[in-house]
């Protein structure tokens, strides 16, 4: 498969998110990125890949140092103030099973950078100039013509960011700059070598026809401010706030200073916004080439969460909290709605009302009612005692169908397509049970036997779905798995051959419901 994404050739799997902006507290936008990462991390340790989930939190630049000042602070107490109280408790209240955090004040990091910096510059890559453009503080980015747009209400008049919004400001320095010109036609060789190496292909096609433009050099330091890493050679330029944070990637795991763990690692596969697509599947991989190492095995940029049409934004007041959903309807549907209701790599929009009807008919319905019908059937007619018998060939045989369409899905990044299919197994229990009516069956000792067979193979079903879905429902399945009796740790289990999970001789009742029914008596918030 192009760009090594299928990793059971190689037994490792690195995975990251973006490293994210400490200007504000986190919204669901970015929780749908963590989940998301998170649950591609989890679906490969359990097919026995050696997996490495990075996420973390980008602290240089304009952008924070005006937020820090704004608030009468310094950037570096505002930084860890944020990562404390809002970012690193994102991860627990959205379950996220992360190997690593990485800030880009922490020392290793910023040890690294100037060791990668110093060899691009001892080679020949980095060269002093000047330039003056357009540069928008929120994306710290400068922009061309085509990024922005006349502005309106407050900013009409100004040209303003096209993502953001907001005016942008013409800045006029002497910095140093990246010969990324020189890696324009290796960048598009390796688009054309290997077509999955930026991924969905409408993030290819915008990003090749991008370099095919021409790619200009690009400005890696600033003068006019002083929070970032010193430039090893300059100490009166610090570094460009991009060029620092991409680098987190490899300074993570132990470039420049740990040669085992970073080439046990490297490359990775990124998970990232569109809207920074560019600078990942660009800037990136030129710097990778001009320091002689190898590029990310995979760029996928997913799309944006909608509210009322418009991007998730806190300064739109569009961001809502992760909090506000998982408060109400857990961490396990947060996790599930976002990663079913939309396809991944497309722009989504959320809705209360979307959420709670699919809340109800898939998961407290279809799934959880499912595995309480189920587990009671087996205590009140058995005991509890499982039946030592074979379960059905059919149902089976769509455990095993759907586990490899679901596996196969993980490699493309289709997780929506993935949670598809295992619902097909889903659906197929409902209807198993309702056609088969173990009630009636338990009425009559002629039919003794084949109510063995159908609660024995729902409850194989049972299992086998607590195994598929395990990285999406972590709490759910974790009830579901002690209740059939499954031996071993959940995420132990090799989720490829999910239909082969081991269990007691016993199932004990589930304490409560999977998905309790909610009662809303109000309007949920919508920002």
């Amino acid at each position: 498969m192009a760009a090594g994404l299928n990793s059971r050739d190689t037994q490792a799997f690195y995975i990251t998110t973006p490293i994210f902006y400490v200007n504000d507290v986190p919204h669901i936008g970015h929780a749908y990125t963590e989940v998301a990462s998170d649950v591609l991390a989890r679906w490969h340790r359990q097919r026995g890949e050696d997996t490495w989930l990075l996420t973390g939190t980008d602290e240089h630049g304009q952008k924070i140092l005006r937020t820090a000042v704004a608030n009468d602070t310094s950037p570096q107490a505002w930084a860890d103030n944020l990562v404390e109280s809002a970012w690193k408790p994102l991860l627990k209240t959205i379950d996220i099973h992360n190997d690593d955090f990485i800030r880009t004040t922490d020392e290793r990091h910023e040890k690294a950078v100037t060791i990668f910096l110093q060899k691009l510059y001892d080679d020949g890559h980095i060269y002093s100039g000047e330039y003056e453009g357009y540069y928008c503080v929120g994306c710290e980015e400068y922009k061309q013509p085509d990024d922005l747009m006349d502005g309106t209400g407050d900013f009409v008049g100004q040209l303003v960011c096209k993502i953001h919004g907001r005016p942008i400001e013409i800045l006029k320095e002497k910095n140093y700059f990246f010969r990324m010109s020189a890696f324009e036609q290796k960048l598009l060789d390796l688009y054309e070598s290997q077509p999955d190496f930026v991924q969905p292909s409408s993030v290819r096609n915008e990003i090749t026809q991008f370099v095919k433009q021409g790619l200009a050099d690009l400005s890696i330091s600033r003068s006019s401010f002083d929070w970032g890493i010193k430039v090893p050679w300059d100490e009166s330029h610090v570094v460009y706030v991009w060029f620092d944070a991409l680098l987190n990637y490899v300074t993570a795991i132990g470039y420049g200073v740990d040669d085992a763990q970073f080439q046990r690692r490297w490359p990775a596969v990124h998970i990232v916004g569109k809207d920074i697509a560019r600078f990942h599947a660009v800037i990136w991989p030129a710097m990778l080439m001009a320091a002689g190492l190898e590029v990310p095995r995979a760029v996928f940029g997913h799309g944006w969460l909608l509210v009322g049409g418009e991007k998730m934004s806190k300064s739109k007041l569009t961001g809502i909290a992760p909090s506000e959903i998982t408060d109400t309807f857990g961490v396990d549907a947060f996790r599930y709605y976002f990663l079913s209701a939309i396809t991944f790599g497309q722009d989504g929009s959320f809705s209360w009302e979307d959420l709670s009807a699919r809340y109800q008919a898939e998961l407290a319905n279809g799934f959880g009612n499912l595995a309480s019908r189920v587990i009671a059937m087996v205590t009140r007619y058995f005991d509890g005692a499982l039946p030592d018998v074979e379960p059905d060939e059919a149902i089976l045989a769509i455990a095993k169908r759907v586990t490899a369409a679901a596996d196969a899905s993980i490699d493309r990044f289709a997780i929506n397509e993935a949670l598809g299919s295992i619902w097909e197994l889903v659906d197929a229990l409902n209807l198993y049970i309702t056609e088969n009516e173990p009630w009636a069956l338990a009425k009559e000792p002629a039919t003794r036997a084949r109510l063995e067979v159908v609660l024995a193979t729902a409850v194989r079903g049972l299992g086998t779905l607590a195994v598929l879905l395990s990285p999406v429902l972590t709490r759910a399945t974790e009830k579901l798995w002690q209740a059939v009796g499954g031996v071993g740790a959940l995420d132990a289990q090799p989720i490829d051959r999910a239909w082969e999970w081991t269990g007691g001789p016993a199932v004990t009742p589930l304490d409560g419901t999977l998905f309790p029914r909610i009662e809303t008596t109000e309007e949920a918030p919508v920002a």
